[in-house]
């Protein structure tokens, strides 16, 4: 019998169904080895050699898989077709010729692109080596991001009060976000008025025109600066009559869209259906699994053969055959690495129809986006006619132009369009028939203001966008560098749009002064490609390491020579451009604005940067770290009614507050937008709800160090939301404090879904609430739901795969010593009696 290693249990579980008995499928739950978390696992003076260690948490998994290669008659490793699932095999072979678990029969490799009955057994058939010039690129890969992180962030820890770390592509990624935010601070809005006239055509018809040529000149963005030049243009087109000089109009042919690489998949699930990268990632996973769609980290754009007649075979059905193309459409993607080239995300039954698979809420989404741009990208094109036409006052010195687009034939956008509307702005504009010659009427005629956009923050797809386009990173790992950026904390989400925190701007900062070459984008991007040289076979791994180690190495050691005053004095001369501007009157720009004499610079503390006064203590003047001048100072949002003092938003050590006089008040992260209005709501707190029905005393809603509470006969119950602060009203207030304090616990809670019997033991799987969030259960074993994933949209695939790796830990410590405790607190049962009031008072 062969042994067939896949890294989940849902996937073993479909292929053991697809090979039958000829099989046993165990998985290895991703890596059994990894570097050890230490300084000196990857060993530079030894040719970069690597000390591996099995996972705590794989052992148990890796001796069931060494016990069956024992006995099986050969080892197939079927991990995912790409670097990290041949790393995943070569570790799997790794260790069994170690511990002797090598069948007569040998280890071999298969892959296969999609996990259906016809794909795997195929494969089977095929079977190779493990490819070591991909595990090469792997561990060359696996290293660098090492080194970097073992001996650049000790620097920032010493260097950096309040730092976290830095790694080799996030840091790079953290600096298009910071660079972006520092054009945000430095543009300025500059005004431009522009001027329509709504005009009727002889069949009745209505249609808008702008203003293009004046006194004989065309116009450009910004001839008309200000509302007067624009009163005078206005007065200039209702004043004219106008006659259609010449209508032009133009066919255009919009072709569809390549199947998705993940990149786009992340770019269109984040436009179109509101998901991050690692949820789109992980939903994906869950539809591969299944066998569903194809794999789903690939660079490729083409589909083969077979799918591109089965989903031309779908359009012909569902639209015609004017929807097919006479040609089968064969997309191409200049890849570096052809290993890697792998086929585009398209559904591995093209006539399975999301509602047809019985998918979750969101598997059912996302595939719906697979299945409709893989059969999209076989449709027609679109023929569009679009239509411009001019006009021209009697003198010929007044000029409007209109433009419209009508589809003639929708082709493609029958299905599916790219972005988030199936037109451009401008398209779908039907305009009147109009002939050269015709003379409309004008209707009215208005102005309008305008003023110049600063470039708009990342969202994530505009971000993983950015970065393919620049080369760095690779799309696999979009998801895992977004993330780890949330996690330190060096960015957030604000309307789904990236802003770079302090801290995460500082050690931009510091990188960019100290550590240049390492975050430039080209740099990057090179180091990338001889990452792909070495997957290619066409560089040697221990080379590319000794070529960055060489400057790397020596530039980390001059740095920390460095005394932290040194590094905060570099940072101050490094950003005095940005963060002390010259104000255009002669004034010194870093002249103290409170004591007038002191002079301002950038101070590095435990709690972030900020600005300071040199006169400190005396003068204990400070402003923010973002922004420049006064506008990075404190915000006024205007006057509060009641007091006439200006209520203003502040930043200190813990974050943003907002004042007016003696009152402040935290500001809470799900507030959203600030204004006037809810900050003088902030410092009304706390807000007395009314009175207890049956207690007579009041309940209170405040702010607190934890988030939004209720108070009532000094009994407290957190607010879920913020905005209950001010809307929560008596009934549900009484309802709040009435509910369990036990209510969180685990087991307490009514499931928030029930998803069905577990394979194995037929247990039932629930969704259930706890005290240290949501958590999936089989009444044995219980598993955390990852913070990132909704637990409403947990599948009982992956709940079973959460419990698997779980019980594959074994019993927690914490378990183990609360076994322990009865005859601990048996033997000591007075003393704890005694100790328990001393411990209840000074709490």
């Amino acid at each position: 019998m062969d042994l067939v290693i896949v890294e989940s249990p849902a996937k073993a579980r479909t292929i053991e169904g697809y090979l039958g008995g000829n099989a046993k499928v165990l998985a290895s739950f991703g890596h059994v080895r990894d570097l050890p978390a230490s300084d000196g696992s990857v060993d530079p003076e030894q040719d970069f050699a690597m000390q591996w260690e099995v996972s705590a948490d794989r052992s148990k998994q890796l001796k069931a898989i060494t016990d069956a290669a024992k006995s099986a008659d050969r080892v197939i490793l079927a991990t995912d077709p790409d670097r990290e699932g041949e790393a995943i095999s070569w570790h799997l072979a790794e260790v069994l010729a170690a511990k002797k678990a090598v069948p007569k029969g040998g280890i071999s490799r298969i892959t296969f692109n999609a996990i259906t009955k016809d794909a795997v057994r195929t494969a089977m058939e095929h079977p190779r080596q493990v490819d070591q010039p991909l595990v090469d690129a792997y561990l060359a890969r696996r290293a660098l991001d090492y080194l970097v992180g073992f001996t650049l962030s000790p620097v920032l820890w010493r260097k950096l009060p309040g730092a976290k770390s830095a790694g080799r592509v996030q840091s790079v990624a953290l600096r298009l976000i910071v660079q972006r935010e520092r054009e945000i601070e430095a543009f300025t809005p500059r005004e431009f008025w522009s001027v329509e006239a709504l005009l009727k055509a002889a069949s009745g018809h209505q249609f808008a025109a702008r203003l293009t040529v004046l006194g004989g000149r065309k116009l450009d963005r910004f001839a008309l600066p200000d509302e007067a030049t624009a009163e005078a243009a206005r007065a200039v087109v209702e004043g004219s009559s106008f006659t259609v000089s010449e209508v032009e109009l133009k066919n255009v042919v919009r072709n569809p869209a390549p199947p998705f690489t993940t990149s786009t998949l992340q770019q269109e699930a984040s436009r179109k259906l509101g998901l991050g990268a690692q949820q789109t990632m992980r939903t994906a996973q869950t539809l591969y699994e299944a066998g569903h769609i194809t794999y789903m980290r690939t660079d490729g754009v083409s589909m083969d053969g077979d799918a591109i007649n089965r989903a031309r075979d779908v359009v012909m059905e569902r639209y015609g055959r004017e929807h097919v193309p006479d040609k089968p459409r064969h997309y191409s993607v200049k890849a570096k690495n052809a290993q890697e080239a792998h086929e585009a995300i398209r559904p591995t039954n093209f006539k399975a129809t999301a509602g047809a698979l019985g998918l979750s809420d969101m598997e059912a989404r996302l595939y719906d986006l697979v299945w409709k741009r893989a059969v999209a990208s076989q449709m027609a094109s679109a023929q569009l006619e679009r239509t411009t036409v001019d006009l021209l006052s009697h003198d010929g010195q007044t000029g409007l132009r209109a433009t419209g687009t009508v589809v003639v034939f929708p082709g493609f956008l029958a299905l599916y369009a790219e972005g988030t509307d199936d037109l451009d702005e401008e398209d779908g504009a039907r305009l009147p028939k109009l002939l050269a010659g015709e003379r409309p009427q004008t209707v009215k005629v208005e102005k309008a203001q305008h003023f110049t956009q600063p470039p708009p923050r990342y969202t994530e797809a505009s971000l993983v966008k950015r970065m393919e386009e620049l080369g760095i990173g690779r799309p696999s790992t979009y998801a895992s560098i977004i993330q780890v950026l949330k996690d330190r904390e060096y960015v957030r989400l604000e309307q789904k749009r990236f802003v770079a925190e302090e801290k995460g701007r500082i050690v931009t900062a510091f990188l960019e002064r100290f550590f240049d070459r390492y975050v430039e984008y080209d740099f990057t991007a090179g180091l990338e490609g001889r990452l792909d040289d070495i997957s290619a076979g066409d560089a040697a791994y221990i080379e590319v390491l000794r070529d960055f180690w060489e400057d790397f190495k020596p530039r980390t050691a001059d740095v920390m020579k460095q005394s932290p005053m040194e590094v905060e004095k570099a940072l101050d001369e490094y950003l005095a451009p940005h963060l002390f501007p010259e104000k255009g009157d002669g004034t010194d720009p870093r002249a103290c604005p409170s004591c007038g004499d002191g002079r301002l610079s950038l101070k590095v503390g435990k709690f972030g940067p900020f600005i300071s006064c040199s006169n400190y203590p005396e003068c204990r003047f400070t402003r923010q770290f973002a922004g420049n001048g006064d506008a990075a100072g404190p915000q006024t949002l205007g006057d509060d009614p009641e007091t006439g003092l200006a209520v203003e938003v502040k930043s200190g050590r813990f974050g943003r507050y907002v004042q007016s006089g003696e009152k402040r008040s935290s500001i809470p992260k799900d507030l959203g937008e600030l204004d006037l209005a809810l900050a003088l709501k902030l410092l009304s707190l706390p807000r007395e709800i009314g009175l207890h029905p049956e207690t007579g005393l009041p309940i209170v809603a405040n702010l607190g160090r934890y988030g939004p509470y209720l108070l009532h006969d000094g009994k407290y119950a957190n607010l879920k939301d913020s905005a209950d602060l001010f809307e929560m009203g008596m009934n549900a207030a009484v309802m709040k404090l009435a509910e369990p304090k036990g209510a969180a616990r685990r087991g307490s809670a009514e499931p928030l879904a029930v998803l069905g019997a577990h394979p194995e033991s037929g247990a039932e799987v629930k969704v259930l609430n706890g005290r240290f969030g949501p958590y999936v259960s089989d009444g044995t074993t219980n598993a955390n739901v990852p913070k990132a994933k909704d637990p409403k949209e947990v599948t009982l695939d992956e709940a079973v795969t959460l419990l698997a790796e779980r019980a594959a830990k074994g019993p927690s410590k914490g378990r183990a010593k609360k076994k322990a405790a009865p005859k601990k607190a048996a033997a000591k049962k007075p003393a704890a009696k005694k100790a328990a009031p001393k411990k209840k008072a000074s709490a």
